[in-house]
């Protein structure tokens, strides 16, 4: 008997890892060159600071939806 093959399901690319990639490499040639971002006078620890909250609560929310 033949072995059936399933087509291949192409998945779209996730949009929130695109933008952290996008951010990591940001802060990463930042970091690089030695010189803080420039963020309209924001302190880029502050900036951080609020970036790990908000993904603390996206993460806490995600792990509150039920499973499929």
């Amino acid at each position: 008997m033949a072995d059936r093959v399933r087509p291949v399901r192409r998945r779209r690319p996730d949009p929130v890892a695109l933008l952290a990639g996008l951010l990591t490499l940001g802060t990463a040639s930042a970091a690089f060159r030695g010189t803080p971002p420039d963020l309209g006078g924001l302190d880029p620890r502050w900036v951080l600071a609020a970036a790990a909250v908000l993904l603390g609560l996206v993460l806490l929310a995600s792990s509150l939806r039920p499973r499929r």
